[in-house]
């Protein structure tokens, strides 16, 4: 049962890494490799900590303003 929690997280963070940087271009976060990276993989922390970030992030992955 632990294993499928394990891989289900797995999957979402994943998931979460490929749509933000997919929708990347949407944000208004500077552009630029490195930064692309390390805001896509630390989504998980900056969502919960950055309200800009959120905002973002709801852009990125839905296409909204």
């Amino acid at each position: 049962m632990s294993t499928l929690i394990g891989l289900v997280l797995i999957a979402v963070y994943a998931g979460g890494v490929w749509k933000f940087w997919q929708g990347f271009h949407r944000t208004n976060f500077e552009r630029g490799l490195g930064n692309q990276i390390t805001l896509s993989l630390l989504w998980p922390v900056l969502v919960v900590a950055n309200k800009s970030y959120r905002q973002n992030f709801t852009k990125a992955l839905k296409g909204g303003r």
